[in-house]
Order: structure tokens, then C-alpha cells, then sequence
């Protein structure tokens, strides 16, 4: 049996960097915590955990201490309601989600109706809505960019995971809603070559092991264009693997999402080698 792994994979820039701000600002008596799941992936949130970050759902949870923004982001009224609260902030907003949150607020400077393309619950997008002085309409369909309204200015921003063949084409439909139509293709690199060399890879494979958190919208996203092309399997770790999934495979792929840290690839990895 063959195990490949994808060309790109786990870890993105943005997440890596939010790991290493969270483990600087790690404090022994509790007192630094995230606001919300630094990165959507569980077992990180608990190793934080016991190194000394914690995780808080509102800043009313918090009395004092350190509050580190996630790598989502959040919207401007969190930091005026941190400082007011006398918490130190800590920024570890993804610099490509930092990126769409203020292409967001140009455009509504600048007069345009804005459209965030995206997950509407999703908390990045939620961020870049708020940005955009929560003028922004969000959608995620085609049939929800066929339904928008004729606007004079129309400006398109992007959630940084979102699907880029899929952006395309709900960019397609938007294009009749304006005669003036600035698009800010605000997906991240790292999300086109995580997504092209998965899709590569499972057309090549008997099954695919997409690793990540259940919770993760750019794992799920991966799992999804996978299904596409051969059986594929969405697991958190190396205990979800079953013996069934095995029989007559001879070629097994993996990939993970961005926020998947190194050690759980690896032992998804190496359980698959010694079967």
C-alpha cells in the first residue's frame, strides 16, 4: 500500500503565526485567553490550553489580563471594548484576513455597496462584515448573487477560504448587478495550492484522508472537492481511522486543512504505512 501526501498541506502562514503570538503571551495564573478557538482545530486549543492559553467565548469572561484576537479577526468594536475593559491586546488576525477585513472598509468608504462572498456564520466572514460597518451583504450561492439588487458601485470582497473556482462564478453573476463593479480577490494563496494539489492528488489515489477539524470550513471545504474525484474520508486523528476503509486500497492520499497541526499529520501517516 502507497501513502502520498499532498504537496501542500497543514499549517498555513497565518496559523502559524497565531500559534507562535498565542505560545508568546502564554501566562501560568490563566490570565491570557483568546477570544474564541485561536484556530478551528481542537487539539491545538487543548495543547494551548495547557501551555498557557486559554479560551473565552466574551470578553465579559475576562477581568484582567491578556485577550488575543484569533486568527479569524474581529470586528473594530472588540478592540475599543478590550481597552475599555483594561485588557491587553494581542493581535494575531491573519494578515490575509486583515487584508479582507480593510478592503472591506475601503470600499465602503469609497462608496461602493459591498458584497462579502463567503460563509455567513463563519467567523472570518462575520470580522469583514463588521469591517465594512455592517453595510456588506453576504452571500455564499449563485442564486443568492442572482437575487442581489442593481446597485450604481458594486465592490466584491472574498472569506480568505473560500472556494476560488466557485468565487468565479458567483463573481460571473454579480458582474450584471453594476455598471461599475471593483472585485478584491481577497482568497489567500496558501488556500489555491492547498485546494489544486488535493484535487491533483485524489485523482490519482484509491482514497483520500482529508485531516482536520470537523468545525474547520477550509477542511470540510478540501474533503468536498476530494469527494469529486475518489472516496474520501474527513477525520481529526489517527483514532478515527477504521480497518474497512482499507480493503483493496493499493493508494492512499493525505492532506490536510490549514489549521491541522504537524504531529497529527504524522501519525495519520505513519498508522496508514504500517498497515
Amino acid at each position: 500500500m502507497e501513502v502520498i501526501l499532498a504537496d501542500y498541506l497543514g499549517f498555513c502562514y497565518g496559523v502559524k503565526r497565531a500559534i507562535t503570538i498565542a505560545k508568546g503571551n502564554a501566562s501560568a495564573d490563566g490570565t491570557a485567553c483568546t477570544l474564541g478557538p485561536i484556530i478551528h482545530n481542537p487539539q491545538m486549543v487543548e495543547r494551548l490550553k495547557q501551555e498557557g492559553v486559554g479560551a473565552v467565548d466574551a470578553l465579559d469572561e475576562m477581568e484582567k489580563g491578556t485577550v488575543i484576537i484569533r486568527s479569524h479577526g474581529v470586528g473594530p468594536q472588540v478592540y475599543d471594548a478590550a481597552e475599555a475593559r483594561g485588557l491587553e491586546v494581542v493581535d494575531a488576525t491573519c494578515p490575509h484576513v486583515k487584508k479582507a477585513q480593510l478592503s472591506a472598509k475601503s470600499l465602503v468608504d469609497e462608496g461602493y455597496s459591498v458584497v462579502i462572498v463567503g460563509e455567513k456564520e463563519h467567523p472570518e466572514v462575520r470580522s469583514i462584515f463588521e469591517w465594512s460597518a455592517a453595510k456588506a451583504v453576504i452571500l455564499e450561492t449563485v442564486e443568492e448573487a442572482d437575487a442581489l439588487p442593481k446597485c450604481a458601485k458594486l465592490g466584491v470582497v472574498c472569506q480568505t477560504t473560500f472556494s476560488g473556482a466557485k468565487f468565479r462564478e458567483i463573481v460571473s453573476h454579480l458582474v450584471e448587478k453594476s455598471c461599475e463593479i471593483k472585485v478584491l480577490r481577497t482568497i489567500c494563496t496558501a488556500t489555491d495550492q492547498r485546494q489544486a494539489a488535493a484535487m491533483e492528488l485524489a485523482a490519482k489515489v484509491d482514497m483520500m484522508l482529508v485531516i482536520g477539524g470537523k468545525n474547520s470550513a477550509n477542511t470540510t471545504r478540501l474533503a468536498q472537492l476530494c469527494a469529486d474525484k475518489c472516496r474520501t474520508y474527513h477525520i481529526e486523528t489517527a483514532a478515527e481511522l477504521q480497518d474497512e476503509w482499507f480493503d483493496k486500497i493499493e493508494k492512499i492520499g493525505i492532506t490536510a486543512g490549514a489549521s491541522t497541526p504537524d504531529w497529527i499529520i504524522k501519525e495519520v501517516y505513519i498508522k496508514c504505512q504500517n498497515r
